[in-house]
């Protein structure tokens, strides 16, 4: 009888840790349990009413899909459940504010530029930004001032911008309200954040960065620091990239003594939906406990991963994998570990072909492929299996598809066009399509990048140039998914008249 009694005190102790620990998804999980008869939305109403949806995602799932209540709170306002799963985070990610985004970190992106950059606002950023950011110039109105960031020429990738050339642009341009920086870039390449924050600190300018990749940073001294935890004002997170929560689950995370928090809540709502899903929400509370909990042991084995995959990868002929060998290069002064930038121009294979194959001959999926190079993620999901598996499939790839004849080869490094007018004012200017070919010298009046990673080749208000024409080209020859565009096939591009 002592035993059970104990047993259920044990029950209820963890019930309460958990409860403390994981508010949110404990209190949606208990709420979709509840004998309750629903005539609120969505109308589904729990598992009931869509069998084909029970069916494939699930009763638990059905369940846990729920609009806001008195008793679950309200994103928008939040003064309950939500905002205390907000504070943990906050914590968590060693910044004063965090705030749930369930639209991808591109709505994190746009708020923050939103919150402080007013139209004719000078930011200085990279060109290898994120669309959402040029779509954020679009929605400010802000003026942006474009710095090189640094680049590879061997493994033809853009790398992150170097302190000295930020310095520079600063004193030159003593009117730049703000700085947004990437950390890291998509090929895991950071800055030095520190010296930059802090310089940044003492000229008043304001840093925003897009860690949309560096979401598990802090979990781990073996990875590069945080933005956050260097000082930076304001962070958006996608807490599903490389976290573990569900996908569009991100963070905007914020140190506020620069800022203005009630104008960013006025923003983020703004751009929020009202119905803010709560298993997007939920997914936030449940990764960041496993990471607070777990990701110190999950990342050393994701590290201890990466480091067995480079070692195999590296004797592959025709493959060289990105590594420690960039740091201290200029603009990667830390490089994620956990990312394999695999560079396959050595086999004369294009990262596009090798993409494909991988999928359709050895059912591995990649993060990306572009002109040289595929990328691969190592998570807190990857198994040791699924490392042999990639590694195996390039060594066959390698000995079956390996090409004589060498690839061409396209400068990427000049695409950086000279801007005319802002994103805004040319996104509202009267435009044509005009044949691709004719487009040399004349002003873009659209936004056209390949997908992923999202990076625009050329924006609204820049001028086109032969370059960028070949790029378009190029990536079209090698079947790139291209996006954004009016013409979908990109026989013309549209331009301001």
């Amino acid at each position: 009888m002592l035993k059970l009694q104990t047993q259920k005190n044990r029950n209820y102790e963890e019930i309460y840790l958990m409860k403390e620990q994981i508010p949110l998804l404990h209190k949606l999980k208990d709420y979709s349990i509840k004998n309750l008869s629903c005539f609120d939305v969505p109308g589904h109403v729990k598992d009931q009413g869509v069998e084909v949806l029970n069916k494939y995602l699930g009763n638990q799932i059905m369940c846990m899909d729920i609009n806001s209540s008195p008793t679950m709170d309200n994103v928008s306002n939040p003064n309950g459940v939500i905002e205390d799963s907000q504070k943990l985070l906050a914590k968590a990610y060693s910044c004063d504010e965090a705030f749930f985004i369930t639209n991808g970190t591109t709505q994190a992106i746009q708020a923050m530029i939103l919150s402080v950059i007013n139209p004719n606002d000078k930011i200085l950023l990279p060109r290898n930004i994120h669309k959402s950011v040029i779509n954020a110039l679009i929605l400010s109105g802000g003026d942006p001032i474009f710095i090189h960031p640094e680049f590879n020429e061997e493994l033809g990738i853009s790398l992150n911008l170097e302190f000295e050339n930020i310095k520079k642009v600063l004193e030159d341009n003593c009117d730049i309200k703000a700085l947004f920086l990437l950390n890291p870039t998509y090929y895991g390449a950071c800055a030095d954040l520190d010296k930059i924050i802090k310089y940044c600190k003492e000229k008043g300018v304001l840093v925003l960065v897009d860690e949309a990749h560096g979401a598990h940073f802090p979990f781990h001294d073996s990875l590069p620091p945080s933005s956050m935890s260097l000082g930076a004002d304001m962070s958006a997170v996608s807490i599903h990239k490389t976290g573990g929560a569900l996908t569009q689950a991100s963070a905007l995370l914020v140190n506020k003594i620069n800022v203005d928090i009630g104008k960013i809540r006025q923003i983020i709502n703004m751009l929020q939906s009202t119905s803010a899903s709560y298993l997007l929400m939920a997914s936030i509370d449940g990764a960041r406990y496993n990471l607070v909990k777990n990701g110190k042991s999950q990342l050393s084995k994701v590290l201890d991963l990466a480091k067995y995959a480079k070692s195999r990868l590296d004797n592959i002929k025709g493959i060289k994998v990105a590594s420690t060998e960039l740091v201290n290069y200029k603009g990667a002064s830390y490089i994620d570990e956990s990312k394999l930038c695999i560079n396959t121009r050595g086999m004369n294979l294009t990262g596009f072909e090798v993409y494909d194959l991988l999928y359709k001959e050895f059912n591995t999926q990649v993060e990306l492929g572009d002109l040289y190079n595929v990328l691969a993620l190592v998570s807190i999901g990857t198994t040791k299996d699924d490392i042999d598996r990639l590694v195996e499939s390039i060594e066959k790839i390698s000995k079956e598809y390996f090409k004589i004849k060498k690839i061409n080869l396209v400068k990427i490094k000049q695409l950086i066009p000279d801007i005319k007018y802002n994103p805004r004012d040319a996104f509202y200017m009267e435009k044509e399509s005009i044949d691709m070919e004719k487009c040399i010298n004349r002003i873009s009046g659209e936004s056209i990048m390949a997908y992923p990673p999202g990076i625009p080749i050329i924006a609204p208000g820049e001028v086109i140039t032969k370059d960028i024409i070949d790029y378009i080209k190029a990536l079209k020859q090698n079947n790139a998914y291209l996006t954004d565009m009016k013409d979908k096939n990109l026989k013309t591009i549209l331009v301001i008249k």
